[in-house]
């Protein structure tokens, strides 16, 4: 049961990733959650370091779209002047929204990861769905009420995973 919530890798940034391992491991696209994972959660539009590396990831032919269990306002303000696909209100873990991203890249799920921030949403709804999954480190460490409840669930699991040697990465 616990599978589901381990990831195929982990990073503390979405820097860390570059078009070059991706393309390496036959990933020609991505799904990325938004808050915490590719700016804070309180932070409304991308920062140059965002920017660049999306341009990146297009530069190289990787199809990024971001899904968010955000609501309507939040995602299309951030996506729209990036010209980033997206699903708002995506109801993760539920791999419905996930499929429905990965049927519109066009791609299979093995030429699809998944990246995000949490455990109990990104990770598993990307596990559940079948396509490969990287979790980051939370860009801040302040959350909203039920992510902080989600918080105390992940650290116990990774805790877990750490003990049993399935996972080095410390927050």
């Amino acid at each position: 049961m616990l599978k589901r919530f381990l990831p195929n890798a982990h990073v503390k940034s979405i820097f860390e990733i570059t078009p070059e391992q991706l393309l390496d491991q036959g990933i020609h696209g991505i799904i990325t959650d938004l808050d915490n994972t590719l700016v804070p959660w309180n932070v409304r539009e991308a920062t140059e370091e965002v920017n660049a590396w999306l341009a990146q990831m297009k530069e190289h032919g990787i199809k990024v779209s971001i899904l968010s269990n955000n609501n309507e306002e939040r995602v299309s303000y951030f996506c729209e002047p990036l010209g980033t696909p997206y699903v708002c209100s995506a109801r993760k873990p539920l791999s419905k929204a996930f499929k429905t991203v990965a049927k519109k890249m066009g791609l299979k799920k093995e030429q699809i990861v998944v990246i995000g921030d949490q455990l109990l949403t990104d990770v598993l709804g990307g596990n559940s769905a079948g396509f490969q999954t990287i979790l980051v480190v939370p860009i801040v460490q302040t959350d909203g009420r039920i992510t902080r409840m989600n918080r105390m669930i992940e650290r116990r699991i990774l805790n877990y995973f750490r003990k049993k040697g399935l996972i080095d990465w410390e927050e």
